[in-house]
């Protein structure tokens, strides 16, 4: 087989979700198959330095460079299968499509978009209807979103977890620790704190962890600060107002995008991950949190119970009063804690980048032969 997977969404320095999920993938494809040929397009004009070029390491590895922008569609002779790794704008081929499905927040949770992202992603959706020979879809809950929200048969839809990241999420050494916790303290971080990791935007509820840090600093259950890591969503312009009104404002440390060595450290430290989502479709930072051995309070709906597990509390989002109460259960009950923090460590054992490569393989090899049968 010769398979074209879209790589722009982590040719910037600073990629999220989307950009993290295709570079791990492909990382761990090279791994699993030495047979079939890759072509890795990256649309990267020919004086521009602020995108990285695709790293391979393998033979059957190649890198399309579209150097003068002509698009997708001039790299799609002779190839079999055509991978995107997120909503996009599809080229008319006569290639075989593969699209992976990470949400369906335009449709389960609308008022976590702009009206014209919304407009923007059913169009992106309905191309994709159009042509498309097989969705993986990155949770059961996105699964039976998209089953929902669309008349798709069930048969070309399959769901593939993204896997953890050992080598950048892990719990620190002793010596680790130490040195960590002196830089977090040069910005400012001081111990104890509660930590939040995500777009600050209404879908993310950073409202709910603001309004539940108030309860326990009102009530006098917790006295340390509350971090938040984030680049700035919509909609929440109005969020150091907030912040003034219930008189947080010496409480509460915002972050902008960081290291992801200085994330690692911020989950090491943390007394828990508070990530009351009202929707995700997969939910990165709470097995980021996992893989460094920290407590975490989640939602319990959309796809974060089922990324949980039974290694997390869950909540309603809704009810910051309730997310409090989890959070101060962790805090006052060592155990409860202690055991958490193991559940979590073992929960990111079912999740691997090379698990999901070697699935996503069989689900070329399962589209490639529908084709030639």
């Amino acid at each position: 087989m010769k398979i074209l997977i879209n790589c722009n969404s982590f040719l910037k320095n600073q990629f999220t979700g989307i950009g993290r999920y295709t570079s791990n993938l492909i990382e761990n494809l090279q791994k699993v198959d030495a047979t079939n040929q890759y072509f890795l397009y990256a649309k990267k004009g020919l004086f521009d330095t602020k995108k990285k070029t695709p790293k391979v390491h393998a033979k059957n590895f190649h890198v399309k460079r579209d150097f003068f922008y002509r698009g997708i569609s001039s790299f799609l002779k002779n190839i079999d299968i055509y991978h995107a790794p997120s909503l996009e704008n599809l080229p008319n081929t006569s290639s075989k499509i593969v699209v992976t499905i990470h949400d369906c927040i335009h449709k389960a949770y609308p008022k976590g978009h702009a009206e014209n992202t919304i407009q923007e992603t059913e169009s992106k959706m309905q191309q994709a209807i159009q042509k498309a020979s097989m969705f993986i879809c990155d949770s059961e809950n996105t699964k039976k979103d998209v089953l929902k929200f669309y008349s798709i048969d069930p048969q070309k839809t399959k769901v593939i977890y993204p896997g953890t990241t050992p080598t950048l999420f892990y719990p620190l050494s002793k010596s680790g620790l130490e040195t960590s916790k002196n830089k977090l303290q040069a910005k400012g971080i001081q111990s104890p704190y509660l930590l939040f990791v995500g777009t600050i935007e209404p879908r993310k509820n950073v409202k709910g962890v603001i309004e539940a840090f108030h309860h326990l600093k009102k009530t006098q259950k917790f006295l340390g600060q509350l971090v938040i890591v984030g680049m700035y969503g919509w909609m929440q312009s109005d969020i150091f107002h907030f912040i003034e009104n219930l008189n947080l404002k010496d409480d509460i440390l915002f972050l902008n995008y960081i290291s992801t060595e200085e994330l690692r450290a911020l989950y090491n430290h943390a007394e828990v991950f508070v990530y009351p989502s009202y929707y995700e479709g997969f939910g990165f930072p709470i097995l980021e949190a996992f893989q460094c051995g920290t407590a975490v309070v989640t939602s319990n709906v959309s796809s974060c119970p089922e990324i949980a597990g039974d290694a997390a509390l869950t909540v309603d989002p809704g009810n910051s009063k309730a997310i409090s109460e989890a959070v101060l259960n962790i805090l006052e009950d060592p155990t409860l804690k202690r055991n958490l923090e193991e559940k979590a460590l073992h929960r990111t054992q079912a999740f691997s980048f090379q698990k999901t490569a070697q699935q996503t393989l069989e689900v070329y090899q399962s589209v490639y032969r529908a084709t030639t049968s």
